[in-house]
């Protein structure tokens, strides 16, 4: 028989166009041979270019996946990405409040790549009162960041200070990631215990295209189920993004926008070594 691989779960919306959400997800999971779960808070009607419509799975649905499976399951790690509301966001707390599984990633999810909201105004709150603390680590962006802080992050100096000032609030570990700001390269700061790691890589410009913030935070919750140190973990999921940038592949429609999609299927894995990734890309 073979062995089961580690099992990691993600609390998130469904993109049918399979660019974000648990679409990109599970594709993320499956490359880094990990068995991954689903518990839907949205369904989204979306494409890289638009997002035509949201529809809200009800709580108490949402609310019975992530009990199933917590219950089913040997759940090694877990991902929240798209929880849309106060009342989503404050019963998944409930639930992992309970569990407290040790390796729990939070991408606080609020606008999407088109500036479309992902998420409700008063969901924010509940995000910082409840889920934020219980993470082993939060990964915004800059737009998301400044939301939490209620302040803006004007350039790459203002990473760190920003990064340990979300840490010290939720006492988490913290991903900044600076892709919104200007110039070639994409720098994003990890803050862990009062330590700084910074990951550097060359920009890949890219229209038409979305999920990024998806594919990173699902590939970091793919490594940590491995038993991945954190620090290295981002390394592999940074590296494993930035392939799946470059191998990218276009659609056309007849008429239509030109689509962009990440390609994680031909993404080659570093290799582990007892439990720890080659430490790379870290500038």
């Amino acid at each position: 028989m073979i062995p089961a691989p580690p099992v990691a779960l993600s609390i998130a919306g469904s993109d049918c166009s399979a660019g974000a959400g648990i679409q990109a997800d599970l594709k993320t999971f499956q490359h880094f041979r990990v068995h991954g779960l689903t518990a839907v808070t949205c369904v989204v009607s979306e494409t890289a270019e638009v997002v035509r419509a949201v529809h809200p799975v009800p709580v108490n649905v949402v609310a019975d996946q992530l009990s199933l499976m917590l219950e089913s399951f040997p759940v090694a790690a877990i991902k929240t990405g798209m929880l849309y509301s106060a009342a989503h966001v404050e019963a998944v707390a409930s639930i992992l409040e309970r569990q407290r599984l040790p390796r729990l990633v939070v991408d606080p999810v609020m606008v999407a790549s088109t500036g479309d909201p992902l998420l409700e105004a008063d969901a924010v709150d509940a995000y910082r009162l409840r889920l934020l603390p219980l993470a082993r680590l939060i990964t915004p962006n800059l737009p998301e960041a400044e939301v939490l802080l209620g302040r803006g992050i004007r350039d790459a100096a203002g990473l760190e200070p920003a990064a340990r000032e979300l840490a010290a609030m939720f006492g988490t570990a913290v991903l900044l990631k600076g892709g919104h700001l200007e110039g070639d390269d994409c720098i994003d700061v990890l803050v862990e215990d009062g330590e700084v790691s910074r990951f550097t890589a060359r920009r890949i410009p890219l229209p038409g295209s979305h999920g990024t913030g998806c594919t990173f935070s699902a590939a970091i919750t793919a490594a940590l189920a491995h038993g991945d140190h954190l620090a290295d973990a981002v390394a592999r999921a940074k590296a494993f993004l930035g392939e799946a940038l470059a191998g990218s592949y276009r659609f056309e429609a007849s008429g239509g926008p030109r689509i962009h999609a990440l390609n994680q299927s031909t993404v080659r894995l570093p290799e582990m070594r007892d439990g720890r990734s080659d430490r790379i890309t870290i500038g």
